[in-house]
């Protein structure tokens, strides 16, 4: 490894070439363009099958080389049970210094030289320094979770220390402001809330540059997801086209520019972490998924979901007294980790017992010892709908338990996703056609002048292309 090599890789999850594209040319993008124009990039291709096209999947597969086949990690939360080194890993056996921040499903080999930051989802992964990052991830964590949720279970004192360590830890000016705009904006206009996502990411970067510049590492990553999110809702709104499921006046006033805000906000991102790297790091961009519109679902009236209020009370109320152990994942979904297989097979005929309006309530999924479960009523309902269990076989109000998320699903995976590489050497070209995701661990490790790994199979990707490189085009 040369010691005076850097990489920052920022992990913007699931963005999406064909938009990328599109706001470039409008010139929504600037820094985003100033990149591409001066990067090597890549289309990359999960090259799965649509119910692996999940992005604690693709990350796991990013980070190791390995196909889903490969590394089994199909839950979110169980990226710590595929014990393949990953690429900070190897970085870190080679003597450099590594700084992973919210990377998503991740594991590392201990002790590593460096610091780790977990996403909010995992929890069977704990940071280094132990304690370090104690105020902002019970914050954080807490947040992204529960962001569905009317009311964020957080006492006044945790904001408070959230607030205090953040002061000590890089919150900068500009933050400050974006929260204060965002203030006065819902005050005006309260529907503008879903912008508060925003609000975590600015956190997340404040911190990420604040121990950047303190540690000064070889290889460094920064993961966000809040984009994800917003295509996920909004891109109805986005582009009602094929929708049948059209938006009122009202919600695209509301929602009709949220995708193109959301790559605003990391465009943002991108130019200080340009101005960080300076003329002498690399900047590695990667959204290892894209996304399309999600069609399948307009024919009863688009897909809505619903989550327990209180999980821990939902499951006691369904009867589930087997030990386990609860992760909330995303949207209805979460995720329970048992002693046993026997215990996780028993506890599905459980789940398996719940019915809404008499009919099957939950959708659920065994893994071995773990099942990922969540509401599986996926319309609008009355509000006069009952839930049963087998151990409260008398219906009782569905509401009384759960709730509905707001907004309306839109948006879905797509294999395609963009891998960029701005280098000092500022060497430039579009690769024609696609790579597999896989090639991208090992692309990464050549920045640092590390050799692959034996298990990646795909060798680093080329650093030429054949065809001219294509200008975004007006759209």
């Amino acid at each position: 490894m040369r010691d005076t090599a850097r990489v920052i890789m920022l992990e913007f999850n699931e963005l999406s070439p064909s938009l990328m594209t599109k706001f470039m040319a409008q010139g929504h993008l600037p820094n985003f363009r100033r990149m591409f124009e001066e990067s090597m990039t890549y289309v990359t291709d999960a090259q799965e099958k649509q119910e692996a096209l999940e992005p604690w999947i693709q990350w796991v597969t990013m980070h190791t080389g390995l196909s889903y086949d490969q590394h089994g990690v199909f839950l979110l939360g169980d990226g710590h049970k595929c014990s393949t080194k990953r690429t900070w890993d190897v970085v870190s056996d080679q003597g450099g210094r590594v700084f992973v921040c919210g990377s998503m499903n991740l594991r590392y080999d201990r002790p590593i030289n460096g610091m780790v930051i977990p996403d909010p989802w995992t929890q069977g992964v704990e940071p280094t320094p132990a304690g370090e990052f104690d105020p902002y991830l019970t914050f954080v964590t807490t947040n992204v979770r529960e962001h569905t949720n009317s009311k964020v279970p957080l006492a006044k004192s945790d904001y408070l220390k959230f607030l205090w360590y953040l002061a000590r830890h890089g919150l900068s000016a500009a933050t400050i402001g974006y929260i204060i705009r965002q203030q006065i904006s819902e005050r005006f206009v309260p529907e503008h809330k879903w912008r508060r996502a925003v609000i975590l990411d600015r956190f997340q970067f404040d911190l990420f540059r604040h121990y950047y510049r303190a540690t000064d590492p070889h290889f460094a990553t920064f993961f966000i997801n809040s984009t994800a999110h917003f295509q996920h809702l909004f891109w109805r709104n986005m582009d009602p086209t094929g929708f049948k499921v059209q938006p009122s006046k009202e919600d695209q006033d509301d929602h009709g520019g949220a995708v193109l805000y959301g790559y605003q906000q990391m465009d943002w991102i991108v130019g200080q972490t340009l101005a960080m790297a300076g003329n002498d790091r690399t900047v590695i961009f990667s959204s290892a998924l894209g996304q399309q519109p999600c069609l399948k679902y307009e024919e009863q009236g688009g897909k809505v979901f619903y989550r327990p209020k209180d999980i821990g009370a939902f499951l006691r109320f369904v009867g589930l007294t087997i030990p386990h152990q609860v992760e909330p994942v995303m949207s209805e979904e979460f995720n329970l980790h048992f002693r046993t297989e026997a215990d996780a097979a028993a506890a599905m005929a459980v789940l398996d017992a719940v019915r809404v309006n008499g009919r099957p309530g939950l959708r659920s999924r065994l893994n071995g010892k773990d099942i990922i479960t969540g509401c599986g009523i996926f319309e609008q309902i009355e509000r006069n709908s009952t839930i049963a269990t087998g151990a409260n076989p008398a219906p009782v109000p569905f509401f009384e338990w759960l709730y509905q998320a707001e907004g309306m699903k839109s948006g879905m995976h797509h294999p395609d996703g963009m891998f960029w590489i701005r280098r000092p050497d500022r060497k430039a070209f579009a690769y024609p056609g696609k790579v597999p995701l896989r090639a991208c661990a090992a692309t990464i490790l050549k920045q640092l002048e590390i050799a692959p790994t034996s298990w990646m199979t795909e060798p680093a990707l080329p650093e030429s292309a054949t065809a001219p490189r294509p200008v975004p085009q007006g759209v």
